[in-house]
């Protein structure tokens, strides 16, 4: 994989950790490619870039005024609660982040997509489930890093971030 990272329009806008942790998942796949030894499950090369889209969108939701100091600096703050379009009714005012992001945008597009990479690139992937395999293969976790840097280019301009 020859990424250029510096490339992308939010890379100066995310936090030297942020960027550390994306270059983490691609020293990975690009380490991992040449291995001899397979693996059941690349989840591993994808954690780093999914920790920094969690930091990603945690920095944007705060910047454009969508939570508080406490939720930003806080513990107990959850982006898959606020991004989850299928929140419950009597929590989607005060913890819903997407319903924010469908009026700012002024459509769905943006906030799905945002949702799509967050559940299929960290939550789905990190969590065990005895009906489920969730296990990645090596092809399967270039795609889900591609997609979490593509969403971020599209976070940042659909958000209008001029940072």
């Amino acid at each position: 994989m020859n990424e250029k990272l510096e490339k992308h329009n939010w890379w100066g806008y995310i936090h030297k950790d942020l960027k550390d942790l994306v270059k983490e998942s691609y020293l990975l796949i690009n380490k991992v490619e040449g291995w001899e030894e397979k693996f059941n499950d690349y989840a591993f090369v994808i954690f780093p870039a999914a920790k920094a889209y969690e930091g990603f969108l945690k920095t944007l939701f705060y910047d454009m005024g969508f939570i508080t100091d406490e939720e930003y600096f806080g513990k107990r703050f959850r982006i898959g609660k606020a991004l989850n379009p299928a929140l419950e009714e009597n929590l989607r005012e005060k913890e819903s982040v997407y319903d924010k992001l469908v009026s700012f945008c002024q459509g769905k597009e943006l906030p799905n997509a945002l949702w799509e990479t967050w559940k299929g690139g960290r939550n789905l992937l990190f969590h065990w489930f005895p009906d489920q395999r969730n296990a990645i293969s090596f092809s399967e976790a270039k795609r889900i890093f591609q997609k979490i840097l593509m969403t971020m280019d599209l976070a940042f301009v659909g958000c209008k971030i001029n940072k």
